[in-house]
């Protein structure tokens, strides 16, 4: 598809990194393989515990063949220095390896898994496709999933709020996973079929998503106070290992994956405002304040002339980008404009989530009034969410891309806020919930169309989209399984050890491939 260009270090150094563990995981498949050859060949009472063994293996097996990591090999990891690791890795130690085994495994299906990618997008192996779009045929698939998802994973919650202890439900968790669900399902047909007359709407559902890191990691921090290294770690982690990885194994910029620096950005500044001074943020004078210095910082970074890049320009490395078809802006703007249009969204989002226990003790006493008062409020709720949304529609979201950019910061807020209305307009309506498929592969490379079938489109969604859910599915699992290796949650003094010894493999491989590198032009 895209050209490949030369290999490139971090390419390189990915290879040599991951061809050792490939190696080295079938090494001890061999291994474990040998060792259950060998006891099954064992029949007498002397060893009755080593077949009890055998048994609680079999339950290892069994979490390994589901995608996740035993806690028995998890625990042994964490346990032991990272020097001996690393040193019982190199040597092939075959205790360490059988213990480890799930680890490797899940580090090779990973690596596996950047390679199918580098070639479906940077190889001439797979054909290409180019996109069209059908009004018709993208509303037919669209809601042929909502029935499909109604018809299958349609749910009642009787979950207890964790403020009122009551069955409100409001903004609840299975609420919020279906609104990115359907959300993310849109997003991806957007890009699959070019659907550029629903660019406006694209727009609002990625501030959805930054409201949402606002709200949800508001509530998480002020409700449980952890503040922990390793909460940051693993957020940091969730965010951001995998789009680390395509942007080597692909030669990427990260501000192609745009969304993760964005939430990046947005959790840190939720994190910063909840952790600095946490002990006072029971006092709402302090919130208050905590909630203005946000305001005031999105306002002189992005409104005040200047002040963008000369915050931004130490992070040039990592934020520059350079859009081929516009290359005379200067490599922040799209960071610029990305990061801009929700600049205001997540302070909502962290308004909202402040404000929710008040809002659900308000709805309680709304679903204990007489019948013809909660009528009467319910319904000019309803009338007011409507009437305003219709506004928003007719005069800001029908304006051209270029306009509705310039309202956008301001005025996103109408829209989630009149969903979030409606969604919560009854107990029975709020109660209930569909799932659907939220991807976690980011698209970097959306203007053209992997072709396993050429020529049969529909047949080639088909597959496509298949193959996309599975491997999706697998990097979530993944993802999480290794860090519950890598990212310990209560041992800072590890998880330092672990990121040094990171950063140094990483130093070390990346040295190593530059040399190779150097070598042909040498010669």
């Amino acid at each position: 598809m895209a050209n490949p260009g030369p290999l490139m270090p971090g390419q390189v150094s990915f290879l040599l990194g991951f061809l050792p563990v490939l190696v080295i995981w079938i090494y001890s498949e061999l291994l474990e393989y040998r060792k259950y050859s060998s006891l099954s060949k064992v029949h007498s009472d002397s060893n009755l515990v080593e077949l009890g063994n055998v048994a609680v293996k079999e339950e290892d097996r069994a979490m390994l063949l589901e995608g996740g990591l035993t806690k028995s090999a998890s625990a042994r990891f964490h346990s032991s220095p990272v020097k001996s690791n690393l040193f019982r890795f190199v040597s092939m130690d075959e205790g360490f390896l059988l213990e480890n085994r799930a680890t490797l495994r899940a580090m090779t299906e990973f690596g596996a898994i950047l390679v199918y990618f580098y070639v479906c997008d940077r190889t001439n192996l797979l054909a290409e496709s180019t996109k069209s779009y059908n009004r018709d045929l993208f509303l037919f698939l669209y809601f042929l999933l909502i029935i499909v998802s109604a018809m299958t994973s349609f749910k009642k919650h009787q979950d207890k709020s964790a403020f009122s202890g009551k069955s409100i439900l409001y903004l609840n968790r299975h609420q919020t996973e279906e609104w990115k669900g359907w959300m993310q399902v849109l997003f991806l047909m957007y890009h699959y079929f070019a659907a550029t007359e629903i660019y406006n709407a694209i727009r609002v559902f990625i501030a959805a998503y930054v409201w949402m890191t606002g709200f949800g990691n508001f509530s998480y921090y002020y409700i449980r106070k952890d503040f922990s290294l390793a909460r940051f770690a693993q957020m940091m982690w969730r965010l951001n290992f995998f789009v680390a990885f395509c942007c080597i194994i692909l030669n990427n910029d990260y501000m192609l994956y745009y969304i993760c620096p964005m939430h990046t950005l947005f959790t840190l500044m939720v994190y910063g405002a909840l952790g600095i001074f946490n002990k006072y943020n029971e006092m709402p004078a302090v919130m208050a304040l905590k909630i203005f210095a946000c305001v005031l910082a999105v306002i002189i970074i992005w409104e005040v002339p200047g002040v963008f890049d000369i915050v931004w320009s130490p992070f040039f490395f990592l934020l520059g980008y350079t859009d081929p078809a516009k290359p005379e802006l200067p490599r922040l703007h799209e960071w610029h404009f990305r990061s801009g249009l929700d600049r205001y969204i997540w302070i909502i989002g962290m308004l909202y989530a402040y404000y929710h226990p008040n809002v659900e003790k308000w709805m309680e006493k709304l679903e204990e009034a007489e019948p013809k008062r909660r009528r009467t409020i319910k319904a000019g709720i309803f009338a007011s969410s409507v009437f305003v949304g219709y506004l928003w529609y007719e005069y800001i979201y029908k304006l051209d891309k270029i306009a509705y950019n310039k309202l956008h910061p301001y005025t996103s807020w109408i829209p989630i806020t009149v969903y979030i209305c409606l969604r919560n307009f009854t107990q029975q309506l709020r109660g209930c919930s569909l799932t659907l498929f939220a991807s976690s592969i980011p698209n970097g490379q959306p203007k053209w169309l992997l072709s396993f079938i050429p020529d049969y489109p529909m047949l080639n969604f088909m597959l496509t989209t298949a193959v996309y859910i599975l491997v999706s599915h697998r990097l979530f699992e993944l993802t999480n399984s290794l860090k519950s290796v890598f990212i310990p949650t209560k041992d800072n003094r590890r998880l330092f050890q672990n990121f040094v010894a990171g950063v140094a493999i990483a130093i070390s491989l990346y040295t190593f491939a530059f040399v190779l590198l150097l070598i042909p032009n040498n010669t």
